[in-house]
């Protein structure tokens, strides 16, 4: 049998399953292609993995705090004529993180070229900073020669890689490794964490992930860290909102119990209230395993498929208004340990908890007070953990200690000394409770083995119009990258639109 790179047959209606990012991408362009699309979500609210908590008067982002690419988020809304300048306001952060090292020493990250060359030179002298400028431009070439072949393009074999763009980017050392890439420009060791720190979002160490990678570092220390107004809820909630706007469907609370088939095709998704959705097309946006039970198939593969490091977050309340107290923390904060490599050793080989951590603090009110009670602080801080195939850790008994060690550890190191109260924790045991594959909030890691054409394919063999959507499949992991997984299960419905690149830019409507 010929392998079809589209849905053949019938699209007019098409069922989307889950209103996480994916799911709503998908569904914003398949209707801004004409399709009629009824959106099913088992969650009150959109967002998916974009999870939100309200405690006490703060508002929490349960998901991703970090914000890149909102170029994408616009063309998203665009599909159905919408704007991302009315729709999501966004604040661009400066910096985009503050980093913190061991030695006592701090650089401020920031996106605009000219500004960080100063402050690279003055962190770490000329030599640094004429490697900073290199550095750049090369983190921009590698972007633009992925984005439109293979970050925002459907592969469907290896033999679909075989394009000009593969050779400019193995001319551009793409398929070495991401150290040794950002080695080749920066020999300062702590400068060299701030633009491979990323690989742990791809899970793998940066001696070990492929420098293509390394495009997630252009994300957000070129192309700039963003921040809607709200918190980022207001990410899946403006998209929500288009969709809604444009005559999509959503009925939220209803959860997919299975899918009724016709031969190799399914004609409706059938949900635990016993209510049937016709549909000529489904997207399916859960999890890989929750999709392959409906699919009622897990496609054979050579390896066991490998799961990204998970993670510890704790949400705090901290005393004090905004610059009161805050002991010279941003927005986002990279708090270094001493050590390094073994960190990744440690979450990735050996299962065992970081003896010395490096963490990710995020205090969102810096820029949006109101998620926050009056005199409060809103603060996050995320350890990398190893997820549960790799570690046997029992996080039921020993979550709520190992919270308490990070709180002392975030104020031992970001010099935040306002009263703390711990308002919410999340352990892999929660994310796996949550379904997520090996109790880790980033998915499948990427390996070559599960990369490109290599990862789990958007189109499934055995059925003719089902497509997958969501981290697990292509392209990968990132806020970013959910979003372009939901156009391409568009495009695999629709046929693909003509593709123009895409450089990171500023929204005209920032403020």
């Amino acid at each position: 049998m010929t392998h079809r790179s589209t849905v053949p047959g019938r699209t007019d209606h098409v069922v989307v399953v889950g209103a996480g990012l994916s799911g709503l991408a998908a569904a914003l362009h398949l209707c801004g292609r004409g399709r009629t699309v009824t959106v099913l979500e088992r969650d009150a609210v959109p967002g998916g993995r974009a999870g939100r908590l309200d405690v006490s008067g703060y508002r929490l982002d349960t998901g991703p705090t970090v914000l890149t690419m909102p170029d994408i988020v616009g063309d998203t809304l665009e599909a159905v004529g919408a704007s991302l300048t009315d729709r999501l306001p966004l604040v661009r952060l400066d910096p985009a993180y503050r980093a913190s090292f061991a030695d006592g020493t701090s650089l401020d990250v920031r996106t605009d070229r000219d500004a960080m060359i100063e402050a690279v030179r003055a962190f770490a002298g000329p030599r640094e900073a004429a490697g900073y400028a290199r550095l750049r431009d090369w983190l921009t070439r590698l972007y633009d020669v992925e984005y439109s072949g293979f970050i925002a393009a459907n592969v469907d074999s290896p033999l679909g890689l075989l394009t000009p763009q593969l050779a400019r980017l193995a001319a551009l050392g793409g398929f070495g490794r991401w150290e040794r890439a950002v080695g080749r420009f920066l020999h300062d060791e702590r400068l060299r964490r701030v633009f491979t720190f990323q690989a742990l979002y791809a899970g793998l160490p940066p001696r070990r992930a492929l420098a293509l990678y390394a495009v997630i570092a252009y994300m957000d220390t070129v192309g700039g860290v963003y921040f809607p107004r709200g918190g980022m809820r207001a990410v899946p909630d403006a998209l929500a909102g288009a969709a809604s706007d444009a005559g999509v469907e959503f009925r939220y609370g209803t959860t997919v119990s299975a899918l009724e088939r016709r031969d190799r095709r399914v004609t409706a998704a059938l949900t635990t209230d016993g209510e049937r959705v016709p549909c000529d097309a489904v997207v399916l946006t859960c999890e890989l395993p929750a999709a392959y039970r409906l699919l009622g198939y897990v496609p054979r593969r050579p390896f066991p498929l490998m799961a990204a490091p998970s993670a510890v977050v704790v949400h705090l309340g901290v005393s004090g208004d905004a610059g009161e107290d805050t002991g010279g923390t941003a927005h986002h904060n990279l708090l270094f340990g001493d050590a390094w490599r073994t960190t990744f050793d440690e979450l990735i080989r050996d299962g065992r908890l970081m003896r010395d951590p490096s963490l990710l603090l995020t205090r969102p009110t810096a820029t949006d007070p109101a998620l926050a009670p009056s005199g409060r602080q809103l603060v996050s801080v995320l350890a990398p953990t190893p997820n549960l195939a790799r570690g046997r850790l029992d996080w039921d008994r020993i979550g709520g200690e190992y919270a308490d060690e990070l709180v002392g550890l975030m104020a031992e190191r970001s010099g935040l000394r306002g009263r703390t109260e711990t308002l919410h924790v999340i352990t892999p045991a929660d994310w796996n409770r949550q379904g997520l594959i090996a109790g880790t909030p980033f998915s499948l890691a990427h390996t070559f083995g599960q990369t490109g054409p290599f990862r789990p394919a958007n189109l499934p063999r055995t059925t003719d119009n089902a497509v997958l959507a969501g981290c697990g499949t292509v392209p990968g992991v990132g806020v970013p990258t959910a979003l372009l997984s939901g156009r391409l299960a568009a495009d695999r419905i629709t046929g693909a639109p003509d593709l123009r690149p895409r450089r990171a830019a500023e929204p005209a409507g920032r403020r």
